[in-house]
């Protein structure tokens, strides 16, 4: 299973394109006007350029931390461009992005994915399609898969989050027929299984800080198993913490890359306990915390309620240990 992912696209851009460095990622949040709920360009550049220097290797706009459900599809493409600009303007021109370009059907993604693709986006995460979920057996999952991977300029990373998809849970077998397909270089496990990420990883030879392998990326969907994703042979962290974090997420990802495990399992605690806040406080919890530590953030668009100040502080509160080992990096 040869994956070399920065020469599978079919577009023209396909051997200058960014690859896929193991490390750290994060889907970045969408910012809003408070008022009028408008995106707030300046606000996504700067928070990208904070986030790149805090010394991740790759983002990911438009992902489900980015109210992608929120924002039409030339809102999309305008968040994934400021994004390119910003780091770019910024120096950060090796960082790559990555884009969510889940659409319901397979015409609606490729065309999305196109639209990314000259904003700045070289890969895209997709979601299975679930609106029609009783529909949705396993066979029309994989040809949903095949026939826009076929079809896609860009390499694809499969988006495995059941929550999010009405309960889809792709198994091992299931994501590794589908890696087979040459543009398919990847998959993010945010259903929080590490045995399915190591059967994956071992399957498709997934590359590690320690190999190349074949190029294939197995992800860990969330910062609060960042140093399991390693033992499990995985190939970097797409993760919303990072947001908040990600000079500790890098800090333990690169202890353990180092070999020093002892101390990036400990690290990997702290973090953890961290990170379990901001997952209960979900989007609205996760944009407070970056209000409360870095001064912006804001609300998400509604139907997305917003917090009410104990609950702001309760966030702030919970994360303060590990905010303390951010702000000492």
């Amino acid at each position: 299973m040869a994956h070399t992912n920065g020469v599978n696209g079919t577009n023209g851009h396909a051997s200058t394109r960014r690859p896929l460095l193991p490390g750290i990622y994060a889907p970045t949040m969408t910012f809003f006007d408070p008022v009028t709920e408008e995106l707030d360009i300046p606000t996504i550049k700067r928070h990208a350029v904070r986030l790149a220097e805090a010394g991740l290797v790759g983002l990911v706009t438009m992902g489900s931390n980015g109210e992608a459900v929120h924002c039409s599809i030339a809102e999309k493409v305008a968040v994934t461009k400021a994004t390119r600009e910003a780091l770019d303007a910024a120096g950060f021109d090796k960082v790559t992005i990555m884009v969510g370009a889940t659409e319901g059907s397979v015409r609606g993604t490729i065309s999305l994915i196109k639209e990314s693709a000259k904003a700045g986006g070289e890969y895209v995460l997709l979601l299975p399609p679930s609106y029609f979920r009783g529909l949705m057996d396993e066979e029309a999952i994989y040809n949903y898969f095949v026939e826009v991977a076929d079809s896609s300029p860009l390499p694809i990373i499969l988006y495995n989050y059941p929550g999010a998809v009405a309960g889809i849970d792709m198994d091992s077998d299931f994501l590794i027929r589908l890696a087979k397909h040459p543009n398919i270089v990847g998959t993010k496990f945010t259903c929080g299984n590490t045995g399915k990420l190591t059967r994956v990883a071992l399957a498709t030879n997934a590359k590690t800080p320690f190999s190349e392998g074949s190029g294939y990326m197995a992800f860990g969907g969330m910062c609060d198993f960042t140093a399991q994703t390693l033992v499990s042979g995985g190939s970097g962290i797409i993760a919303g913490g990072a947001n908040v974090m990600p000079k500790v997420c890098v800090k333990v990802w690169n202890l353990y890359a180092e070999g020093k495990k002892e101390e990036a399992f400990a690290l990997q605690k702290v973090l953890s306990k961290g990170d379990w806040v901001l997952t209960k406080a979900a989007i609205a919890g996760t944009k407070s915390a970056i209000q409360s530590y870095y001064g912006y953030g804001g609300f998400p668009r509604r139907p997305l309620k917003r917090l009410d100040e104990v609950r702001t502080t309760a966030i702030k509160e919970g994360i303060e240990e590990v905010m303390s080992v951010e702000k000492s990096l």
